[in-house]
Order: structure tokens, then sequence, then C-alpha cells
């Protein structure tokens, strides 16, 4: 039966009529309600992971992508369901609820503050792990693929290469990136000037949408909830298994580059002159700009370097005659750049040698750091004179990076209404800004200088309210403590803004606005630390997955390697 409008507020705000406060429940009674709601042709004990099992902490620690969430300190779930079958994640919704358990729902891991599985809230939980989800079936001929969202970004590139050479999927560069975060928080990559974000390639999807462990698609779930899932957190409302997703066309060959330029190089201007042209660009054209500090000629001085990393959807002499007629300040040269398939810049992306083997992207191991990520938008393009007093701030606190990733084309002409995501047309570019470390000792610092290159750009970016991205949930810009419905909403609507703008609140058909409140997106999507269960299942926001991976350090000194395939 299709929700109606109605019926949907209903079930949206279900999520706050209970927060579990009981003791943990028995593990013996939990593990006998799974099994009970569990199909017995897929059994589900063997998927079931206890702490204290010999392989919780492999399978806990498999993808967990920031070292600040892996220590003794962390709070740990429970247990761990490593769901193989649609049924098992089926059963621990039904018994989530019934135990008053909250549910964290992992798919990549690449969740900045940790929260697709770790909690704040004292309260008992456990985690839906869904690795083992992971199938891709592409169909050329409708140009479309249905994804499980244990899959991972390389992925669902590798098995749309095996069937088409010139049809890709515009999503992010990070390629163990879990594509059930990437879509249900947006999900941005090198294309998306041209073909805009994940979301925005969305025609349908499967997701366990209530406490009964009842399936819906986008007929059955209706065009809201479907529009709520597609960047508003799918782990919000239920547990989405599968997105069908739009594929796109592509050249055989594309053209790539990388360039670096610092101070002494003239980097302000070229930067000042970047921020102006990135945007009014081709849409086939994308420049991604990462600014840090490093060592300068000198070598007691530091110096700023920006980093210019390209897609073009086309030949190395177009690209050439575009950029040196629209931005010769860059100096590109011929040999700057390299031709290459899609699937090989890809690679390329995340700084593995064009040429090499692309089963590489199937690959789920990552060196993993000590990090803390924040977002912003700017909306003005900076003055020089501001551009260079961001370089002397860098050059103080030396460890903060930034990247700036620019938007214009399809993100200016899609509406702002057309997801949740609704950062389109006025907005110049992104920033995230990014430190990464090694030992556990530097974190209060250098989460600490992260924030201080934030606070110092205020003035440069988005106000009233100052915008951050989704993808990028940051648990500096407030938590929800569910202290009643009202005071729930007032909490989550203080910072809910900033990722759903005018969103947050999306109104109704001009009809029900005569008799109805505004349509609200949900308050356990709204909180970045803990959600009320729908008594465990709508529990926080989905797995937030990054598109961009931290960047690598000179030698991994800590990979994580997720749980093989079951037989």
């Amino acid at each position: 039966m299709k929700y109606s409008r109605t019926t949907l507020v209903l079930l949206l705000f279900f999520v706050v009529i209970s927060e579990s406060s009981s003791a943990l429940a028995n593990p013996e009674t939990f593990t006998q309600c799974l099994t009970s709601n569990s199909d017995p042709k897929h059994p589900i004990s063997p998927a079931v992971y206890f702490a204290g099992n010999g392989s919780y902490s492999s399978v806990l620690e498999a993808t967990i992508r920031n070292l600040r969430f892996n220590t003794s300190n962390t709070p740990k779930p429970f247990l761990i369901i490593a769901a193989t079958h649609e049924t098992h994640v089926q059963a621990a919704v039904t018994c989530g609820k019934r135990h008053n358990l909250q549910m964290k729902i992992r798919s990549g891991g690449h969740d900045y503050d940790g929260l697709s599985y770790v909690t704040y809230s004292g309260k008992p939980f456990f985690v839906l792990d869904m690795f083992n989800l992971r199938s891709v079936d592409v169909d050329t001929a409708s140009k479309t693929a249905w994804v499980q969202t244990g899959a991972i970004l390389g992925e669902v590139y590798y098995y749309i290469w095996e069937k088409s050479k010139t049809l890709a999927y515009p999503a992010g560069v990070c390629l163990t990136v879990g594509v059930g975060g990437h879509i249900s928080g947006g999900g941005y990559g090198n294309m998306m000037r041209k073909y805009g974000l994940a979301v925005d390639n969305t025609i349908d999807a499967r997701m366990v949408v209530d406490v009964n462990g009842k399936i819906l698609d986008r007929k059955l779930m209706g065009e809201d909830l479907f529009w709520a899932i597609n960047g508003g957190g799918g782990g919000s409302y239920g547990v989405v298994l599968a997105y069908k997703i739009n594929l796109v066309e592509v050249p055989e060959n594309v053209t790539v580059f990388r360039i670096s330029r610092t101070l002494e190089q003239n980097v302000t201007e070229i930067v000042h002159r970047w921020q102006q042209v990135a945007p009014e660009l081709p849409d086939e054209l994308y420049i991604r700009t990462i600014i840090d500090v490093v060592n300068g000629t000198v070598s007691s001085q530091k110096t700023v370097r920006a980093t210019f990393i390209a897609m073009f959807l086309g030949d190395t002499t177009t690209l050439l005659s575009i950029l040196n007629w629209r931005f010769p300040e860059l100096g590109l040269v011929r040999s700057d750049c390299t031709e290459t398939s899609w699937i090989q810049s890809a690679l390329f992306w995340i700084n593995i040698q064009v040429g090499s083997s692309e089963k590489l992207l199937l690959q789920r191991i990552q060196p993993v750091n000590y990090l803390k990520r924040k977002s912003d938008y700017v909306r003005e393009p900076i003055s020089r004179t501001g551009l260079e007093s961001i370089w002397k701030k860098m050059i103080e606190l030396e460890i903060p990076t930034m990247t700036f990733s620019p938007y214009g084309g399809a993100m200016w002409r899609i509406s702002s209404t057309a997801t949740p995501f609704p950062y389109r047309a006025g907005n110049l570019w992104k920033i995230q800004y990014a430190a990464n470390w090694r030992e556990d000792r530097l974190t209060d610092r250098y989460i600490e200088l992260t924030r201080e290159l934030y606070r110092f750009m205020t003035p440069f970016v988005s106000k009233n309210p100052r915008q951050s991205f989704f993808n990028y949930r940051d648990v500096d810009l407030g938590i929800n403590s569910h202290n009643g419905k009202i005071n729930s909403y007032i909490e989550g609507k203080h910072y809910g803004k900033k990722y759903f703008a005018r969103n947050f609140e999306r109104e109704k058909t001009n009809e029900e606005r005569e008799s109805a409140s505004p349509f609200l997106l949900p308050l356990s999507l709204l909180s970045p630390i803990y959600s009320s269960t729908i008594s465990a299942v709508m529990a926080e926001p989905s797995p937030s997955s990054s598109p961009q991976c931290p960047p690598p350090p000179p030698k991994p000194y800590l990979t994580s390697i997720a749980p093989p395939l079951p037989p």
C-alpha cells in the first residue's frame, strides 16, 4: 500500500515515541528472536558476532576508517549482525524494536565521526553491517544498475566497466566508500558538473521501512519517502537494501592532470582566477584544488601549495584549448595531461599509476588514520587580500588542509528541492577541511587546529545559516539529546538547517498546506550523536560515506581488511 503524505508524517515522527532506557538485553533472548524471525533457508546465526567471539574484533575493525574510534575507550556494540541475506536485515529491525535496542547501520565505514558504528548515548546498541550485501547487477540496455548498499564504489565502477567501456556512474572518487551512506547522504564526484550528484541519478530503491520488516520499493513507499532517502539519510527512515542507479555516458578516453603551484609560483593569482573560472567552465571539466602547507625553497620556511586535480570528458587537445583561453594562469601544458579510459581515471584519482590492473578497484584494504573533517560552502569570490590572509593562517597552523570542489554546470541547473541536498545554484564551491595524524596523543591538538582554521574562514563562507555537507556529518555542529519531541525538534533545527537549509522543513502540497503543518524531516535524521529508536530501527542517520578518501600516508602503517564474502 502506498503511503499518503499524512501517513508518512506519522511514520516519520514515530521515531521520537520510544527511547530505550532499559539495561542491555539478554544476548541469548535477542539471538533467539533473530533466529525465530529469519528465514530457516538462510540461517542468521553464522552472521552474528558477539563481543568476545573470536571474529568479533576483526569484523568490527574491518571498516573503521578513523582510528579515533578504535580505542579502548570507544563504545562498542554488544553484537554485530553481518547480514548475508535480506531476511537478516528484516530480523534485525524486528528484534531491535522488540528489545528496545539502538541499531547502527554501517555500509563502508567512511563516517568521519564514526556514527555508523559508535554511540554516545550510553545505551546498548548493535551494528547491522551491510558489507556482505554488495551485489551489482548492471543492465546496459536500460543504462541502469541495481546496487546493494554494502557494495563499495570501486566495485560499482568495476562491474559497470566489465559490461561497458562507455558507461559510468557519477559518484565519489574514494573507491572504498560504501554505496549506502554515499547515496543516502548526497554523494558527489568529479562528474557532478556534468551529471549532478549520486542522488540525482537514483531511480528506485528497496528498503526495510517498518518494525515489522516490510520491504518497499519506490512505488510502494511513495515519492515523499523516496525523496527523503535520496540525500536525507537512508538509515533515518529504515534500512535501504539497494538502490537502482542511472548510468551515464562517457567517452572511450578522458583526460586527467595533477599539477601543483606554490606561493613562489604565483599561487594566489592562480587560485583567485580558479574561483572565478572553475564553476563556469564547460560541464565536462572538473578541476578540484587542494590547499596545504609544505616546505618552501628555503628549508626553514613554509609555503602554501595548491594542487589542481582534474578530469575532462574529452581529449587533451580540446582541454588545452579551453584552459589556454579561459585559465591561462594555470600554465597547463600537454605533458601535464594523460589520456586514459574512464575506469583508469578512477585509479588516477587515488594516486594509483595509470595502467595498473582494474581489479585494484575491488580492494577494500585502505591505510587508515586518525582524522577530523569539517565542511563549508563559498558563495562569493574571495579577494586576493582574503586569500593572502588565509595562506598566512594556514602557515601558522601548518596541519589542516582545505579541498575546494567547484560547482556550476548541472549543480546549478538542478532544483534545490529536487532532493534533500539543497546547495545548488548560488554556491561556487564546497570546502572540506582535513587533518590526518598517526598518534592518539596528537588528537586534541589536531582537532583544535582544524577547528581554528574553520573559525578563521567564517568571513569568507556562507552565512545564516553557515552551510555544511551531510555526507561530512560533523558533531561540532550540535547534538540532539532527544529530551521530548519539542526540545528534540528545536535542537535538531539548530544544526539541521545547516545540512538541509529550507529542505529541513519540506512543505506539503498547496492543497494540504491549508489544513496541515509543514512536512518535517524526521528528528532522527538530524541527530549526529544519537537518535531515539523506532525502537531501534530508525536510529542514527545512515552511514555517512565520504566521497574523498583520507590522503594516504607515505607508507601504510595500519590497514583495515574487510572480512571475506561468505561461501
